[in-house]
């Protein structure tokens, strides 16, 4: 007689089919239970890279970016290997089973910053002139509040790293799902051939249902520690709009820079076709020679050749501050700018004030507190996993065929359960190591409030100290320099020195000129570093 039979598994079928007892077939199916449990938990496990790069807390180091594999896109932060002065994976479930293997975890790290945009360089050649009024560009122009609301709608390396955070919800709804039960049909003590009266014999059907029991809470273990995870990934994302907002004060200024720059090249040359007219009306009277004229002919093309190449600087700080922006580069060109390098301000607040604020807002060093938090959790979740699921083994219909002893038949029904002892592996490897991994993550977190607090300390030094620059640069210096020059022009025009003197007096002018319009730029930097610094807006 054959027998057609339908088996969970192709494995579970040709073990069974060997057997002639029951409890042999229950001990297998004992085994099978637990790989494929091993199994689904490894399928979990594959789910952890991410694009905003390992998470503070997770202690698993991050492999290279695969493109279209999820894996970390943001590198490594302030602590690990990448450490920077200057700026700055989640594993969400954890094997379900016990087995004495090591639980794949990644190293804390944070964001990584994006590269800095390069400043436009203007040309040290050709005479200056600061413009008689200020101009902070037209009332409908980009400002710097519309530009960062901008940044963070249209960037798409904001809008990459942003979906990292509805992934880990989704991974929050799959490490709170049950377990489904399984169904295991089975047939033992088949013979080969048929029984008899003279050949005794038996055999049987049954099907047997499997759920496993989360006896010690395990899967609300790893809610929380999905939810953590998440939380950490929001701090993290937080950090990558910190750093693209950085970027786009460097491009924004660039374009303050490079415009001012423009207005100080016009203001020059209207100066210099002054100098050249006067000069060639001398020349016409005979008061001067030929050679004057051609000097002051020369210092009007030198600035008219440096006023081409500040427009077009210009021009390009526009388009690398359209690409930020997803301004398509036909825009770019017509795209103005409202804001100011004059800082007419109120000072901020003093440095121990703006540590204080920045050890409590960077999203870096909150994003590390969390991680703590996560590592934590991760530790009653080894802990939790000390103690394998039981699972509950019922069946509902049991058969034994006794029609070829002519004997007859019998149904049935058993329940049992499979729990394991934890005599020998109790997971003290991954709890010792999830232990560590706390420990190493408030490490990191202190190293990063002391790296934060050095930078606010530097920042505020270097706001001071441009502020007073570009004050006494503005109030005195450049004043003393503009009256020198006007006193040799004047003697100049009176005959009574020549243009040579006068060509001095106005290249130091034109050198004080550049350091008071250097200053300007250097201050407006740093005050937008220092926002940077303590991750929030302290000044416009």
């Amino acid at each position: 007689m054959t027998h057609r039979v339908f088996f969970g598994s192709v494995l579970s079928a040709m073990t069974l089919c060997l057997g002639a007892q029951r409890a042999d077939a229950q001990a297998m199916l004992a085994d099978d239970i637990i790989i494929l449990s091993k199994g689904q938990r490894e399928q979990e496990r594959a789910r952890t890279n991410t694009h905003l790069g390992p998470s503070p807390g997770a202690g698993e180091a991050p492999f290279r970016v695969t493109p279209g594999a999820g894996e970390a896109r943001l590198g490594e932060q302030p602590g690990g290997p990448g450490f920077t002065s200057t700026k700055q994976q989640r594993d969400v479930l954890s094997a379900a089973s016990s087995d004495g293997r090591s639980i794949s975890q990644v190293r804390p790290a944070r964001i990584a910053p994006s590269a800095r945009i390069q400043s436009q360089k203007i040309p040290i050649y050709g005479p200056l002139e600061v413009p008689d009024v200020s101009d902070e560009g037209p009332p409908d122009g980009l400002t710097l509040d519309t530009a960062i609301g901008r940044l963070a709608q249209v960037n798409y390396g904001l809008r990459t790293k942003f979906q990292e955070i509805p992934k880990a919800q989704a991974d929050i709804l799959s490490a709170g799902l049950r377990g489904n039960p399984l169904v295991f049909a089975s047939a033992d003590g088949v013979p080969y051939g048929s029984y008899s009266p003279r050949r005794p014999g038996e055999n049987g059907y049954s099907v047997v249902l499997i759920q496993p029991i989360d006896v010690n809470r395990k899967r609300l273990v790893r809610v929380h520690v999905a939810e953590q995870a998440k939380k950490v990934l929001e701090a993290q994302y937080q950090d990558a709009v910190r750093l693209e907002i950085d970027n786009l004060y460097t491009a924004f200024v660039d374009v303050l820079d490079a415009r001012e720059t423009v207005r100080f090249a016009r203001a020059s040359l209207a100066g210099l076709n002054r100098v050249l007219k006067t000069t060639e009306e001398q020349y016409r009277k005979e008061l001067v020679p030929q050679t004057e004229v051609e000097s002051a002919a020369i210092q009007r093309d030198t600035a008219e050749v440096f006023l081409e190449q500040a427009e077009t600087a210009l021009r390009q700080a526009k388009r690398a501050l359209a690409v930020l922006l997803d301004i398509p580069p036909a825009q770019a060109d017509s795209l103005e700018v409202r804001g100011s390098l004059r800082d007419d301000l109120a000072p901020p607040p003093p440095p121990e004030e703006l540590a204080k604020l920045a050890l409590c807002v960077r999203p870096d060093i909150v994003s590390y507190r969390l991680g703590i938090r996560r590592a934590q959790a991760d530790v009653t979740l080894q802990r939790a996993e000390r103690f394998p699921d039981v699972f509950v083994l019922y069946t509902p219909y049991g058969f034994r065929n006794n029609a070829p002893v002519d004997e007859k038949s019998a149904t049935s029904w058993s329940v049992g359960a499979l729990v394991s002892i934890p005599l020998f592996n109790r997971n003290q490897g991954n709890i010792r190591r999830a232990e560590h991994t706390v420990i190493q993550t408030q490490i990191e977190l202190t190293s990063l409030e002391r790296q934060a607090l050095s930078e606010v300390e530097r920042a505020s030094l270097d706001y001071a100290s441009t502020r007073s620059a570009a004050e006494r640069l503005e109030r005195g210096i450049l004043p003393r320099a503009r009256r020198l020059r006007d006193q040799k022009y004047t003697l100049y025009t009176q005959g009574q020195e020549n243009i040579v003197s006068y060509l001095n007096a106005q290249r130091d002018y034109n050198e004080v000129v550049r350091q008071y319009r250097d200053a300007l730029i250097r201050h407006r930097r740093s005050m937008l570093r220092l926002n940077t610094a303590v991750g929030q807006r302290v000044l416009p």
